[in-house]
């Protein structure tokens, strides 16, 4: 079994001088001269070390006399969106089909390019890209589903036909004449206590989640783009709606099986690998080399941790429970206080008391 790694205090101070995302909801920093607690992420000035104490809840924090932070609001969830990001998406999810302008912003006292900042940051586009990206998700839809053609530009805030059709074919490779049998990813961004993750799912299930500020998001996002050649553009489906329910049972200890489809893309060895890593039960850990003897592959113990990290669906396929043959925590894309955080939770809540697949048992 893993061995619990709980943070040094030396480790806590360095994390909230460096602002490291990591460790969102494994502590919270409390400053004696102020009387208040933070996220470790907050961009407040750093108080002196003697001037700091960690807890590891916000109850304790605030049973230790201390108040919530009104910059970094430690009570919401970790990496949630500030107050005018959350009230512009609300506002896109009400009217999606509208177009804000810059001046449309500043009047809600938005400066446009703190918003382009924003979206760029977290989505990987700008505002407006991102607002047209969903209005042509959901002009796709329309399409798919035989919408007159002039009518759904129209209705998505084009002026013209022309203009709809240029914007359609510039996003979907085609114009919507064409695009009646045409798919695309939808993206959908979920809030967790360990930050937020990127959800995207098609028509058949879920094809990936991921944290936001894990390494690599670039390169498994183009991995993605090869094999589903579609674009990825926010919205929500089915699958998407059931991912963000069950994400949100499973953090709070309610749910230990995922029933949300997968389409998982894969080579056979990453197929093996992954079907392992599903196999292992909740709260339970065990080995790369473990799970090289499982699926036949004796010595590939570094092939199958390559497999481990090329995972698309975190949590999901829980990568999480592969530790070092040692029990010692091993990488992970997301964080190690991610993954013991992870790990700590599944055993809190009533999950295995140790490992599977110990690397001496029968080779499948």
């Amino acid at each position: 079994m893993a061995t619990t790694q709980v943070p040094g205090a030396a480790e806590m101070y360095q994390a909230l001088v460096d602002r490291d995302p990591s460790y969102d909801g494994v502590f919270y920093v409390a400053v004696k001269t102020t009387g208040i607690f933070c996220r470790p992420t907050c961009p407040a000035r750093k108080p002196k070390r003697e001037n700091v104490a960690f807890y590891p809840t916000t109850s304790e924090a605030l049973r230790r006399g201390f108040r919530p932070c009104k910059r970094c609001r430690p009570m919401e969830m970790a990496g949630g969106a500030p107050e005018w990001a959350r009230t512009l998406l609300e506002e896109i999810e009400e009217s999606p089909r509208t177009r804000l302008s810059d001046d449309d912003l500043i009047a809600r006292k938005i400066d446009p390019s703190r918003a382009r900042r924003y979206f760029k940051e977290r989505f990987g586009m700008t505002f407006h890209a991102y607002h047209r990206a969903r209005r042509m998700g959901l002009a796709l839809a329309d399409v798919r589903d035989g919408s007159d053609l002039l009518a759904t530009g129209l209705d998505n805030g084009y002026d013209s036909s022309s203009g709809f059709r240029d914007a359609f074919s510039r996003l979907f490779g085609e114009p919507p004449g064409r695009a009646r049998s045409a798919s695309c990813l939808l993206a959908k961004q979920v809030e967790t206590p360990l930050g937020p993750m990127l959800a995207v799912a098609g028509d058949d299930g879920l094809c990936l989640l991921e944290f936001v500020d894990r390494r690599a998001m670039e390169e498994q996002v183009a991995t993605l783009r090869k094999h589903f050649p579609g674009p990825v553009v926010p919205g929500r489906n089915e699958h998407l709606d059931r991912i963000t329910e069950e994400l949100a049972r499973y953090f709070d200890g309610t749910l230990t099986a995922f029933t949300v489809p997968l389409v998982h893309p894969s080579s056979p060895f990453q197929a093996a690998v992954w079907a392992a890593l599903k196999g292992i039960p909740y709260g339970q850990t065990t080995s790369y080399g473990a799970i090289a003897a499982r699926i036949g592959r004796p010595g590939a113990s570094q092939a199958v941790g390559r497999a481990n990290g090329e995972n698309r669906l975190a949590i999901v396929v829980p990568c999480h429970r592969v530790v070092r043959s040692d029990g010692h925590l091993c990488g992970y894309a997301g964080g190690l206080r991610r993954k013991q955080w992870l790990l700590d939770l599944e055993r809190r809540m009533g999950g295995g008391t140790g490992w599977l697949f110990p690397e001496s048992s029968p080779i499948l």
